[in-house]
């Protein structure tokens, strides 16, 4: 090959590099030629309009408790497709330009008191309070919440009955709280440190009703097949929020996307789609109970 010869070929070798860089800092960076997908969840807005350092590069790590019918639809971390707060954390990650959404399946009272680690953040509909602020931060609030009264269809239990039955609650939750130090029932308090464990204590007898937030309470409720029902709510003031490692430097720029999913109406979408299928009547429609029922 004479040097003429050598030197066009370097040269065309030397352009092929350039234009697959390009094509691939196309393919990654702002002007994509595909989105990435996360499960069946539709996303929406800018990919990459925020920017966030990941615990994992390219993948946004989300801590939840599972199984959350209506909230995350799956049986498994591995096997989650979505769900409310599925796509919520889908949609934060393109928002920030991370193409994988990671799920860790953690107890709620780890998540709450700060004892999980290496995560981006949280979404287990977590209840925002004082106390749990001191060891993690939140995001703005995303959806109101209550705590709602589960028992088997056909039980008669009322305001005045809750202060006398057997009831379970879950273990590190505002639920268990509000029952210890709110209604302080006279009949026996137990804790459960599983979603399953509390609602099969419920379906065998082992305890009379629950209380747990209202909107986890329906999705079992609809999922019972009719043996379970929500019997009534209790006012209490509560938000749910993302939950974040304290300190976390992303806390800023995951505040400002959760908020422009709040404006633009994602969120909204999803409460309907998502939760309303899981649900299967409107929250809204079930009776408030009082806190403190009326004497005589």
């Amino acid at each position: 090959m004479t040097i003429a010869a050598v030197i066009a070929t370097r040269a065309a070798i030397g352009a092929l590099t350039i234009a697959v860089t390009v094509v691939a800092c196309m393919t990654h960076g702002g002007a994509r030629e595909a989105s990435p997908t996360y499960g069946d969840c539709e996303v929406s807005g800018r990919y990459g309009q925020f920017k966030i350092a990941p615990t994992s590069r390219g993948v946004l790590t989300v801590d939840a408790s599972l199984p959350a019918p209506g909230w995350w639809n799956g049986k498994s971390p591995g096997l989650i497709r979505d769900g409310y707060e599925y796509c919520m954390a889908a949609n934060i990650a393109y928002r920030a330009g991370l193409d994988r959404v990671k799920v860790k399946n953690e107890p709620i009272a780890e998540i709450v008191t700060g004892k999980t680690k290496d995560f981006d953040l949280a979404l287990s509909e977590i209840t925002i309070t004082r106390q749990r602020e001191k060891v993690v931060d939140f995001s703005p609030p995303y959806l109101s919440a209550s705590q709602g009264v589960l028992t088997k269809r056909g039980t008669a239990i009322d305001s005045r009955t809750m202060h006398h039955i057997r009831i379970g609650v879950l273990a590190g939750t505002t639920g268990e709280k509000f029952v210890e130090s709110r209604l302080k029932p006279a009949g026996p308090v137990t804790a459960f440190h599983s979603a399953p464990d509390m609602i099969s204590a419920l379906a065998h007898g082992h305890v009379d009703a629950i209380v747990h937030d209202t909107t986890i309470l329906l999705a079992y409720a609809q999922k019972s097949g009719g043996t379970l029902t929500v019997v009534g709510q209790y006012r209490t003031g509560e938000h749910y929020g993302a939950l974040y490692p304290k300190g976390s430097p992303n806390e800023a720029s995951m505040d400002r996307i959760i908020r422009q999913m709040i404006e633009d109406g994602t969120l909204a979408k999803f409460s309907a789609i998502y939760l309303g299928q899981a649900y299967g009547r409107d929250p809204a429609g079930i009776p408030y109970f009082p806190i403190r029922p009326a004497s005589g």
